[in-house]
């Protein structure tokens, strides 16, 4: 059993070495003492990228039973520091204890969840296409096609999650099971979090004997380090988890390399949800009171939340409205994850404010570090002709949009921008209206929910964590579950291999 008791020593992880910078940050936790953390550079960058480019040659083509024992040995080093990685993460985010064992939980649940996976071999897609000599006018070649990794991947971590999107989170697990070595850049809000889980890593480096270089972390840094990492011409590919304004401008600069690469960035989304009359009449009140749980869970800080709820004018709507306002009047105050992030969601409070689109249904004060819950309603007409209400504010704020008619609500879905999620809470009556629902949902979000909500996200096989833009950069991708492997593998074909040749998992 590890001593649990853990003080950060502020360096950066570059190829199995602890790197002081020659100049640092301070920490701005929550609660507790503050640190400093040695600052990223350029120069840090490319010597983690040069590592991960050697230490390539011989991870990328290691066995899958030897890379899936390498992701539980991380997830076995991440438990045996539960209880030092859960009181700094608490301390630097201001997430209750509980929240953070779930995370950690989590975390560590995909990471061997991703070792099955790999050890069945399904992901990579293995076909063969046997010989046909005697085929006219010409004979076929012997063909065979397998899934194989890219290379070096960047990985930014998010500051919502300091475990579950961040250091060894979804992107670097999918990354290390394709065979891929990782550098990621750490988030400031948590870099005592992200400290710890790479001392955990590079245990697991170390008790499986793999190169050095398949992991480095490279802590704060200004945008120099963010723009030097996607612009290495060793990395391959991009994982990010972020706002749409800085994941727009990493994505930009991935597109304009002289080899552009994939950027797979999950930026931003309002999850609409869609109360349909025949529920709204028999749980309208209910589903309001539900709405606020969720809208206020974890101060409204998870890239899932519902900010947007379309219920109809009338009694059934009013309901809904009297009982979401009564819940979140009754919801506390709560601790934001970081400074920033706090001013943000003052500044999109007061873009509400200020707007004659929408009429307040509850505001509240916002104080330092602290979020509390606010509601707004709109009418659909408004919210199409007013682009600013459909941007994603990041905290504990709704907007109610009132529909008169079925017409009316499905030119409000087809006006929607991508999305996460989109949430259809119906009864056995509104059959009909969700079929007509569904197929402009199904074209907005990577994930379609029925009478529920959508924060927390199932990590398995059938999960979707994206969307079309702005919600991620990739349509065609998720970040979370067994599929987000796929993003760091690309297919090759081998024609008239002969099998002492071919790579073992063809043989």
């Amino acid at each position: 059993m590890l001593d649990q008791t853990f003080t950060p020593h502020g360096k950066h992880l570059i190829a199995g070495d602890w790197i002081a910078s020659e100049t640092t940050f301070q920490s701005e936790p929550a609660r507790g003492p503050a640190h400093a953390f040695s600052i990223g550079t350029p120069d840090l960058v490319d010597r983690a990228c040069k590592a991960a480019e050697e230490a390539f040659w011989s991870y990328g083509y290691t066995s899958r039973e030897e890379r899936a024992a390498f992701l539980d040995a991380i997830a076995d080093e991440m438990e045996a520091r539960a209880e030092a990685i859960t009181e700094i993460g608490t301390q630097e985010t201001g997430l209750p204890e509980a929240r953070l064992q779930g995370e950690r939980g989590r975390t560590t649940g995909q990471l061997r969840l991703f070792a099955e996976h790999i050890r069945k071999g399904d992901y990579l897609d293995r076909r063969h296409d046997a010989a046909l000599p005697d085929r006219a006018p010409l004979p076929r070649p012997d063909l065979r096609m397998m899934q194989r990794p890219i290379g070096p991947v960047a990985v930014f971590g998010a500051s919502n999650f300091p475990l579950a999107f961040s250091t060894a989170g979804g992107d670097t697990a999918a990354a290390l099971a394709a065979g891929c070595p990782v550098v990621v850049k750490g988030h400031s809000a948590h870099p005592g979090t992200g400290e710890i889980v790479a001392e955990a890593i590079r245990a697991a480096i170390a008790s499986c004997g793999m190169p050095k270089g398949v992991f480095s972390l490279i802590q704060g840094g200004k945008r120099d380090v963010g723009q030097a990492l996607v612009q290495h011409p060793l990395i391959k590919a991009v994982g990010f988890t972020g706002s749409l304004g800085g994941g727009r401008a990493l994505f930009d600069l991935c597109a304009q390399r002289p080899e552009p690469i994939p950027f797979f960035g999950e930026l931003g989304s309002v999850n609409p949800m869609f109360i349909l009359p025949e529920a709204a009449r028999a749980r309208g009140a209910e589903i309001g009171s539900g709405w606020a749980g969720s809208l206020t869970m974890g101060a409204g800080q998870f890239c899932t939340n519902p900010g947007i709820a379309v219920i109809a004018t009338g009694a059934e709507g009013d309901a809904f409205v009297a009982a979401a306002k009564e819940a979140l009047t009754d919801a506390p105050a709560q601790v934001m994850l970081t400074e920033g992030i706090a001013q943000a969601y003052r500044e999109g409070k007061a873009r509400f404010d200020g707007r004659n689109t929408v009429k307040p249904v509850l505001t509240t004060a916002q104080e330092g570090r602290t979020a509390r819950p606010n509601l707004y309603e709109t009418d659909a007409a408004s919210y199409l002709q007013d682009h600013a209400l459909g941007e994603e504010v990041f905290g504990p704020l709704g907007l109610v949009i009132r529909v008169s008619s079925d017409e009316e609500r499905s030119a409000l879905a087809r006006g929607f921008e991508g999305q996460l999620t989109a949430t259809i809470h119906m009864d056995a009556g509104d059959t009909r209206a969700a079929r007509a629902l569904l197929p402009i949902l199904e074209r907005k979000a990577g994930r379609v929910l029925v009478n529920g909500f959508p924060t927390g996200v199932e990590v398995a096989d059938t999960m979707v964590h994206g969307g079309p833009y702005p919600a991620s950069t990739n349509f065609g991708a998720t970040s979370v579950g067994t599929l987000s492997i796929r993003r760091f593998l690309r297919p090759v074909c081998y024609q008239n291999v002969p099998e002492g040749v071919l790579p073992d998992d063809l043989t």
